[in-house]
């Protein structure tokens, strides 16, 4: 019998935006393992578990006490925000797992924030859109700025992940520079704090007033194509549908 390890995506956290098969592992599980804050949204929901937690940039100390875990024969979890498999630590547990050939792993599915976070602003991604995450702790900042220039060249709704930091608050404002080296001031844009979380907050600006804007880690920031408009307070991308507008025609009574 082989070990197992469940990587789970848990949305933004809060239950109802969790998956019934995230719900079913995470009850199932021995232990649960994650970023402080993670575990945090779980432990009223999930007492009677082992939770474990490590802090901010010991994730691969993380994803090592998964397999150290379960080579005991406890089922383990490990808790990602949004989609374990987009900025999460899927790959680096598959990276790891050379190491430890008697353990399986297995991906489960959450909702990413350009998901939940297009929802709460409208319809921003409706059509071609792509992700960048800002944060240039993993990737050189050169090639963020190569990312964002691509996808303002080629006309994509744009989900912004990991726009500040402690450390990084200039990151946004930075990036907006580039992005008006091809878009107008006034594209349409919006940005989310804590998605699906006490607290939610959604606005929508223009480029030029989203350069000016301070944000915290905890916000999703979405740049919309040149299609994209803001309807009624929402942010929307058309996706090209043709509506005709109704007609009547009078005869002579």
């Amino acid at each position: 019998m082989r070990n197992k390890i469940w990587i789970v995506g848990m949305g933004p956290g809060r239950e109802e935006l969790m998956t019934a098969e995230a719900i079913n592992i995470l009850e199932e599980a021995d232990v649960i393992v994650g970023y402080t804050v993670y575990i945090d949204l779980l432990r009223r929901r999930f007492t009677g578990k082992e939770l474990v937690s490590t802090p901010m940039r010991q994730e691969v100390q993380r994803c090592r006490l998964c397999y150290e875990e379960a080579e005991k024969g406890k089922r383990v979890a490990l808790v990602c925000s949004g989609d374990a498999g987009i900025y999460g630590l899927a790959s680096l547990m598959y990276e790891l797992g050379e190491r430890y050939p008697g353990t399986e792993l297995a991906v489960i599915p959450g909702i990413t924030a350009a998901s939940s976070g297009a929802a709460v602003l409208g319809a921003p991604l409706n059509h071609d859109f792509c992700t960048i995450s800002l944060s240039d702790l993993l990737t050189p900042w050169e090639t963020i700025e190569k990312r964002l220039a691509a996808a303002a060249a080629g006309d994509f709704a744009i989900v912004l992940y990991n726009p500040a930091s402690h450390k990084r608050k200039d990151h946004l404002k930075r990036a907006c520079d580039i992005l008006l080296r091809y878009l107008e001031p006034e594209r349409p844009c919006g940005y989310v704090e804590n998605i699906g979380r006490e607290g939610t907050k959604a606005v929508t600006c223009t480029l030029r007033e989203l350069r000016e804007i301070q944000v915290n880690m905890f916000t999703t920031v979405f740049i919309g194509n040149s299609q994209s408009q803001i309807l009624g307070g929402k942010l929307i991308t058309k996706r090209g549908y043709r509506i005709e507008r109704d007609t009547v025609i009078c005869g002579d009574n």
